[in-house]
């Protein structure tokens, strides 16, 4: 069996979200390949030295392209190794697009609707390529993978697709490494960290807002908002300057895996304010380093979260202002939730994650 994967969204520099999910479903099917079971992941550009090293059965393909590569390059390429008489029994690709009149059959992974949801957050071309392609990606593909029983919902709400034709695979949970280096902490004072994209739809600013609050009582705390730049990131650095809290909230840019530690084993709670998720992979990971989580009441993250998570609504400020009160007053509720935390990732791990998407891709025949 030979299955074709679209690779370009673990081959970047910085991975998050998608090249978190993609890179980790690599690695796993690096391990698995064989023979009787090959992989060839195509790729824009070269690959990076952090992909998986290729094999006898694990293999790239480069197919170059600046422009309409999904769309026109890819599904051209694939036409020319069917006509030469090659197969692949299932083409996977893990982030709603797929190649445009694939000539073998095609899985797809959903991460979110959030484009439909909230559309003013996304540049006209990005929106465009999402609403058109994923749906298109939906309606060919033979099966669909949903990160969550949320993002299943969305689909079967949004796109009438049918519930047999979407199976839920979780994501796994990214085993940080200790550091080998040890990096001057950002602040030597107690602070709450959010790590995500930079951007309005992560709300944000309901964060920044509850936090100035808070400060008035508890002036030796900081914010660190973590990640980097996002769509219409400027709104965010606008409302700090406005509520003068240049020196209270730090945004340390995009941080390392070894950084991304030191921040969570330091943080007095890690909070996900998001109106919308698909997942919420910073979830399990703030669990991982004991670091107690608040998060909004919303999407997938209860899902996600469990009973590990302190929750707030995500429209009500003064909400998480007492959530935040709470966590820095209640010992025996954070070393709850820090029990809790250990446990609920348990039930996490990329590869089981990796094991579900192959037996998938496994069970699909023209």
């Amino acid at each position: 069996m030979i299955i074709g994967i679209d690779g370009n969204e673990a081959n970047v520099q910085h991975k998050v979200g998608v090249s978190v999910y993609t890179i980790n479903l690599l690695t796993y099917f690096h391990s698995q390949a064989s023979k009787e079971l090959q992989f060839i992941v195509y790729l824009r550009k070269p690959p990076q030295a952090d992909l998986p090293p290729s094999t006898d059965y694990f293999s790239y393909k480069v197919v170059w392209g600046p422009i309409l590569w999904s769309q026109v390059l890819l599904p051209l390429h694939l036409w020319i190794y069917k006509i030469m008489g090659k197969k692949l029994q299932v083409f996977f690709s893990p982030a709603h697009y797929i190649p445009r009149f694939c000539p073998f059959p095609t899985v797809v992974t959903i991460h979110d609707l959030s484009y439909l949801y909230f559309p003013n957050e996304f540049l006209k071309k990005d929106l465009y390529q999402l609403k058109n392609w994923t749906e298109y990606a939906l309606n060919k593909s033979v099966q669909i993978i949903a990160v969550s029983k949320t993002t299943k919902k969305d689909i079967m709400h949004e796109y009438s697709i049918l519930d047999k034709k979407i199976e839920v695979v979780y994501n796994g949970y990214e085993h940080l490494k200790e550091p080998t280096t040890h990096h001057r902490p950002l602040t030597t004072n107690p602070y709450f960290l959010y790590i995500g994209t930079i951007q309005p739809r992560k709300n944000i600013g309901l964060l920044i807002t509850a936090f100035s609050q808070f400060k008035k009582t508890h002036p030796k705390y900081k914010l660190t908002l973590a990640g980097k730049k996002g769509w219409l990131y400027e709104d965010i650095f606008s409302q700090v300057k406005h509520l003068e809290l240049e020196d209270s909230v730090v945004f340390p840019g995009f941080v390392s895996e070894e950084e991304k530690n030191n921040l969570y084993k330091g943080a007095t709670a890690f909070i996900l304010p998001s109106l919308y998720e698909g997942f919420g992979i910073p979830l399990l990971e703030a669990m991982a380093h004991n670091c107690p989580v608040l998060s909004s009441f919303s999407s997938s993250l209860p899902e996600v979260g469990g009973e590990a998570c302190l929750y707030f609504d995500p429209k009500n400020n003064d909400d998480l202002i007492e959530k935040l009160n709470l966590i820095t007053t209640d010992t025996d509720l954070v070393q709850k939730l820090i029990a809790a935390g250990k446990k609920r990732i348990e039930t996490f791990s990329w590869e089981e994650s990796g094991k579900k998407t192959l037996h998938i891709l496994q069970s699909i025949h023209e």
